[in-house]
């Protein structure tokens, strides 16, 4: 005898709903991308003492409605941010209705589990944030083995479409798409002032956006990181907001999303340069994010190459070391052996911060090999700064990183004697080495010959590395005052002026 409907409908459990998107939460975010948001998210924070590791992602997840209620301490920052408002204002849902019986009385039965804490739905503890120690996603790999990033999304398989729907969703895109012509990405105009008329994109804008990274990085080239990061924020607003107004053509798309991709990262990396390491964390990770979305393994490997880097500042190497081995598993099938030459430079720079000697020495001898295979077709374009001189360089700062100065000196001398002097701030960044390691090596004289080199190419560059690197060679040569030119490089250092 058959079951009566109401008999079957009672047994099985009703299907989990679809989270709703945050509507009020993203009209509170305007005009700026996520990553910029998320970037105020964490001032916010540090203003009543507060710590919060906020990027893209997290905002992407509160908009669509991954996260229904925030933890404790991201309502005690959205509301700092936003007096007077409630956590119904800014389109929560009450904490009881996520906890405890309150949640549990909302459905008929618990859904299986078949994701991780990291993945839960109704998260009320944070999300997935990439870079602090206690989520770190690439601490489940042996640290001798490339990784599968993959297996990272297998973990958190909702975060492709999470991506999407921040990228991608939200009545913003008319703001900025009809500004980007053939001059609509140049610094002199803002996305803010862009006429608010609907309008897709088209291969025009597409060739904007492109130009837009290539003027970018022409200037970081020529004059430095710090007078650039500010001005580039527009073009990336502009970017983001092309995505949300779409394209009639797939491959407009597609190019869309990489040149969108590719300025996040060369704004990142202008505010890694200029030290904001918590702003480049996030353009690096909305990179990826758009990388993801775009199924673009290109720009996937070129996200974790800057990720890497920035780890490795940052002082965090065995996720310099990971996040190096990444990009090798995205790089592989392009069939650039110069772009799996510079990433596994990025794996040597880790393995020396965590002062494993023979790792690096592993990663430095296979990336020789692969840079002596020569330049193709497939090098990508933004690897336009890689070449003898910065293979040199980066070697430099591994072996000073594990404190063989005199090796460390003579890759620096190297890298400045062939550094084309097109790149002034790699030329500066370069010499900047070399005095440091003679500095440590104990040669005085001519550590302070080449800090006075540098001293003269800073009124062309304005980087914060640079000059962080000087301050600390000048402390290193104080006890030395009275060697040859000392004196003069700790005068003139001394009289630069001070970084706000």
């Amino acid at each position: 005898m058959a079951s009566s409907p109401t008999t079957s409908s009672s047994q099985s459990p009703r299907p989990p709903r679809p989270p709703r998107p945050n509507l009020a939460f993203r009209r509170l975010r305007g005009q700026r991308s996520p990553g910029e948001f998320a970037a105020a998210v964490r001032r916010a924070a540090r203003e009543i003492d507060e710590r919060v590791s906020c990027d893209a992602r997290y905002i992407g997840r509160v908009e669509a409605g991954e996260i229904r209620c925030p933890n404790y301490a991201y309502e005690r920052v959205f509301l700092h941010m936003f007096p007077g408002r409630t956590l119904t204002d800014l389109g929560f849902v009450p904490r009881s209705a996520v906890r405890g019986r309150g949640a549990r009385t909302a459905e008929v039965a618990p859904a299986p589990r078949t994701t991780s804490p990291l993945s839960a739905p109704h998260e009320t503890d944070g999300a997935y944030e990439p870079y602090v120690t206690t989520h770190d996603p690439y601490t489940s790999y042996d640290a001798q083995e490339p990784y599968d990033p993959h297996e990272i999304a297998d973990r958190n398989h909702e975060e492709s479409d999470v991506q999407r729907r921040a990228f991608m969703s939200g009545g913003t895109a008319t703001v900025a798409a009809a500004s980007l012509g053939p001059w609509g990405l140049a610094f002199g105009g803002t996305a803010e002032a862009a006429p608010r008329s609907v309008r897709r994109a088209g291969e025009a804008e597409a060739g904007a956006l492109e130009e837009a990274v290539r003027k970018i990085r022409l200037l970081d080239d020529r004059h430095g990181a710090d007078g650039l990061y500010r001005r580039a924020a527009a073009p990336l607003r502009a970017a983001y907001a092309l995505l949300d107004a779409g394209a009639a053509r797939q491959a407009t798309t597609d190019r869309l999303h990489t040149g969108a991709g590719e300025l996040a990262i060369s704004v990142g990396w202008l505010a890694h340069d200029s030290g904001r390491f918590d702003d480049a964390r996030s353009h690096y990770a909305e990179a990826l994010a758009t990388a993801r979305v775009a199924r673009d393994p290109a720009l996937e490997a070129h996200a974790f190459c800057n990720t890497s880097f920035l780890a490795r500042d940052a002082g965090r190497p065995r996720e310099a070391v990971r996040a190096a081995q990444a990009a090798q598993y995205a790089a592989r099938p392009l069939g650039s052996a110069r772009l799996l030459s510079l990433l596994a430079l990025r794996e040597a720079g880790g393995w020396a911060g965590l002062a494993d000697r023979r790792g690096c020495e592993q990663a430095l001898t296979r990336a020789q090999a692969l840079y002596g295979r020569g330049p193709c077709d497939a090098d990508p374009e933004w690897m336009s700064f890689y070449g003898d001189a910065e293979l040199a360089g980066l070697e430099a700062q591994c072996w000073s990183t594990l404190g063989d100065w005199q090796r460390a000196a003579h890759q620096a001398r190297r890298a400045t004697r062939l550094q084309d002097p097109h790149f002034t701030r790699n030329l500066a960044l370069y010499t900047a080495e070399l005095a440091d390691d003679l500095a440590r090596a104990g040669h005085p004289d001519e550590a302070a010959a080449a800090g006075l080199r540098v001293l003269d190419l800073l009124d062309e560059v304005q980087s914060s590395r640079v000059q962080t690197m000087l301050a600390g060679t000048a402390r290193v040569l104080l006890p030395h005052r009275r060697a040859s030119g000392v004196s003069d490089f700790l005068a003139r250092h001394g009289a630069l002026p001070r970084p706000a």
